[in-house]
């Protein structure tokens, strides 16, 4: 269900799909929205970009069934540049329960932080996502920019839903 509301936030948002340069930032190894997310966005013609600590890298079983689809991801360390070059960044949360020791996971989170600075030299009509609850890897000074597309994200949980239930009881073909 997160792919379908992902999927329709970027259409709705962005107007389309294909051809977008999809930023993933996070923990691209066990969030598993951005598993089905990357096969959405390459079954739709998107074009994907990784960005994670590399002991929080996508996992090499993804990258190579996106590439069986068609899509080779871009892996980017510097995540100002990723951001440049974005039409979407959806953003996930490290998190710290994956880690024994608890400055390994502060050495990481604070790296992959989005702020204000850095969307300052970003597209003027790129969107961030978030699948929410989020805790320090999205600042609150994002929130009233017009970047910010996670609440509307879930708002859009309702139509999808609702359009869902509608195909599944027979109400519309």
């Amino acid at each position: 269900m997160p792919v379908l509301l992902d999927l329709f936030t970027i259409e709705k948002e962005k107007g389309g799909i294909a051809g977008q340069n999809v930023v993933l930032i996070g923990d691209l190894k066990y969030g598993r929205t951005v598993h089905s997310l990357s096969y959405g966005l390459a079954l739709m013609g998107a074009r994907v970009t990784l960005v994670a600590p590399p002991i929080l890298q996508m996992p090499k079983e993804v990258i190579e069934h996106l590439g069986e689809l068609g899509v080779k991801p871009t892996i980017e360390k510097d995540i100002s540049k990723a951001v440049k070059e974005a039409d979407v960044i959806y953003v996930t949360r490290i998190q710290e329960e994956r880690f024994g020791d608890p400055s390994e996971y502060e050495k990481v989170a604070a790296i992959y932080q989005v702020n204000g600075e850095l969307l300052s030299d970003a597209k003027s009509d790129l969107i961030v996502m978030h699948p929410l609850p989020r805790v320090t890897e999205i600042a609150v000074d994002v929130d009233p920019t017009p970047h910010a597309k996670y609440f509307e994200q879930a708002f859009y949980g309702v139509p999808v839903r609702m359009a869902l239930l509608a195909l599944l009881l027979g109400v519309v073909e």
